[in-house]
C-alpha cells in the first residue's frame, strides 16, 4: 500500500495567505484601489480587481483553489448575493425526517464557514431557524462574524432557538407586516416588517433591499432549500455554491425546487466551475450570467 506524500511544509502557510488576502479584499476600496497587495516574508500576492490574482512564488494548488473559489465574491464593491446548499448525489438536503447533520463532510463546513466570514449577513429561512437551530457564527476559521437574519413572515420561530437567545452576535428578525413580534428574545434581537404577498410570503428582492438599507451589500442566502429557491427563482442570487456530498439518501427533501419548465431550453444554463472540497464536490455557479 502505497503511503500518501506529506504535503509541503509551506502548504499551511500558503493557505494562511490566501485566506488573509480574502479577508483584507472582503473590505477594501475596490473603487478607489484597484489592487491589493498583501506581503508575508518569503511571498507577495497580488489581487486585482475582477477577481484575477497573481502569487510569487506560487501559492500550493490549494491555496489557489481557496483563491478562485472566493475570490468572485469579494473582488469589487459591489453587492454581492451569494446562496449556499448542502446535498447528496440524488439532489438530497435531509432525510424525509429532515435530519441532516451531516450530509457533507467538514471540509464543506469549514468552506461555509468561510462563506459566512465573506459576507455582512447570513440569512436563513424560518423552517431551518426551527428545526436546525444553527448559530450562524464562523467557528472553524477565523473571521469576521456576520449579522444573522432571520426570515419568519409568519413569526412562527420559537423564541427558544439559539438565534434570538445568544447575546453574543447581532440578530436581524424579518417578519410579516402586521405579525406581532414574540416575546422573550433577547436585546441582541432587531425587527423588521417586510410587506407580504396574498400567500403570506415576502419578496425577496425586498429582503435584500432591505438589508443594502442596514448596510449588508455581501449577504449569503444559506437555507433551507426552500428558501434559496425562492431567491434563485426571484433572480436574486448571483451565485450559488453547491456543495455535493458521494451519498445516496434515495428520498427526503430535495434542495432547489424551481418553477415547472416545458423544455430543456427553459431551464437555467449557469457558468459553472468546479473545485474538490474534500470528499465532496463544489459547484461554483455564476447565476447572473445563466440563461435559458
Amino acid at each position: 500500500m502505497s503511503e500518501l506524500a506529506a504535503p509541503p511544509p509551506h502548504a499551511d502557510a500558503d493557505l494562511a495567505l490566501a485566506w488573509q488576502a480574502l479577508c483584507a479584499a472582503r473590505d477594501h476600496p475596490w473603487t478607489a484601489q484597484p489592487r491589493l497587495v498583501i506581503n508575508r516574508d518569503d511571498a507577495t500576492l497580488t489581487l486585482d480587481r475582477g477577481g484575477h490574482w497573481h502569487a510569487e512564488p506560487p501559492l500550493t494548488q490549494a491555496a489557489g483553489d481557496l483563491l478562485g473559489g472566493l475570490m468572485p465574491l469579494v473582488c469589487d464593491a459591489g453587492p454581492r448575493v451569494v446562496a449556499q446548499l448542502g446535498q447528496s448525489l440524488d439532489g438530497r438536503i435531509a432525510t424525509h425526517s429532515g435530519h441532516s447533520h451531516y450530509v457533507n463532510g467538514l471540509d464543506s463546513r469549514v468552506h461555509l464557514h468561510r462563506l459566512r466570514a465573506l459576507v455582512d449577513a447570513v440569512l436563513v429561512g424560518a423552517g431551518t431557524a426551527d428545526e436546525d437551530d444553527p448559530q450562524l457564527s464562523v467557528r472553524h476559521v477565523e473571521g469576521r462574524q456576520p449579522l444573522r437574519v432571520v426570515l419568519d413572515p409568519r413569526g412562527r420561530v420559537p423564541v427558544a432557538r439559539r438565534v434570538f437567545q445568544d447575546p453574543t452576535l447581532p440578530t436581524l428578525h424579518l417578519l410579516g407586516e402586521g405579525v406581532a413580534a414574540p416575546e422573550g428574545v433577547g436585546a441582541h434581537v432587531t425587527r423588521c416588517w417586510l410587506t407580504q404577498d396574498a400567500a403570506g410570503r415576502v419578496a425577496p428582492q425586498a429582503v435584500i433591499e432591505a438589508l443594502q438599507k442596514a448596510g449588508c451589500r455581501r449577504v449569503l442566502v444559506e437555507g433551507g432549500g426552500q428558501t434559496v429557491s425562492q431567491f434563485i427563482a426571484a433572480g436574486c442570487v448571483d451565485r450559488l455554491h453547491l456543495l455535493v456530498a458521494p451519498l445516496l439518501i434515495g428520498s427526503g427533501r430535495p434542495g432547489l425546487v424551481l418553477p415547472v419548465i416545458d423544455t430543456l431550453d427553459q431551464a437555467l444554463r449557469p457558468v459553472a466551475r468546479r473545485f474538490d472540497c474534500g470528499d465532496d464536490t463544489l459547484f461554483d455557479l455564476s447565476l447572473r450570467l445563466a440563461s435559458g
